[in-house]
């Protein structure tokens, strides 16, 4: 792959099922005023958080407000743009609150709601014809992880997702190992690395080599301000999407403030 792109990484925080509306609004004041008193380049490093759906007009609101400098999103989107889906969430919604992201294919949602590799393709092409940006999952349990090797369900994975879609399309791709997900187990930079070059891989394949060198690629599982520095040392991993440490503060922070371990 011939094109430089330099990509903005990006810090994500998915709140998963946790904090009410009213806690959303004191945690998102409280982080963006912890990384202000931080000195952190909003401009360098992309920070966005991904609360449940009760809490984002309350997000929305607060955010332009006060003009923090953070992104937010919703964690899931349907496939259908409207009608008897009761439950479901219409990517025109998260539009319409400003959502920039949206979560697709998160293992919970794989594993826990059984959802297909045919159900995220359409959740994705939803999320894109609504002018949302998916950040699509991917990554492979530990049976999958010895029956097939480090990255040949991932890539699977991928190839099926973005069958329809455009080249050109903005997207964002997280490898989150099934394995590492709350195990306290993180992969290694290396394993991390060793996956996201072969998704970047077919990135280009499927929508070229211009869209595959500007698409970030995240890690996700596991993650800490202990080991964000060895990700991020990464040359095709471009930030993560931090689960329980996203709702620590101090945390979470610290992991957004990555480059002062890795001498940036």
């Amino acid at each position: 792959m011939a094109v430089n792109t330099v990509r903005t990484p990006l810090l994500a925080g998915n709140w998963k099922m946790n904090l009410d509306h009213l806690q959303s609004i004191a945690f998102v004041q409280k982080l963006a005023w912890t990384l202000s008193d931080a000195n952190h380049d909003f401009g360098a490093v992309e920070v966005a958080v991904f609360p449940p759906f009760t809490d984002l007009r309350s997000v929305q609101t607060l955010v332009a407000a006060d003009k923090l400098p953070l992104a937010y999103g919703g964690q899931d989107v349907s496939e259908h743009d409207s009608g008897a889906y009761t439950g479901e969430i219409s990517g025109a919604f998260l539009k319409a609150l400003d959502c920039r992201y949206v979560i697709v294919g998160h293992s919970e949602r794989r594993t826990l709601h059984g959802e297909t590799d045919e159900q995220l393709a359409g959740k994705v092409a939803a999320a894109v014809r609504h002018g949302v940006v998916p950040i699509l999952c991917v990554g492979e349990t530990a049976e999958d992880l010895e029956q097939h090797g480090p990255s040949a369900v991932p890539v699977a994975q991928l190839r099926a997702a973005l069958a329809s879609v455009p080249k050109g399309t903005e997207l964002v791709v997280a490898y989150e190992p099934v394995w590492a997900i709350g195990s306290g187990q993180a992969a290694t930079p290396d394993q991390a690395e060793q996956v996201a070059a072969a998704l970047r891989g077919v990135l280009a394949e499927l929508l070229g080599d211009e869209t595959a060198a500007a698409t970030r690629i995240l890690y996700g599982g596991s993650v800490k301000s202990g080991n964000i520095a060895g990700f991020m040392r990464q040359p095709n991993v471009d930030g993560a999407l931090v689960g329980g440490a996203s709702l620590d503060i101090q945390e979470f922070s610290a992991i957004v403030r990555y480059q002062k371990h890795v001498g940036v």
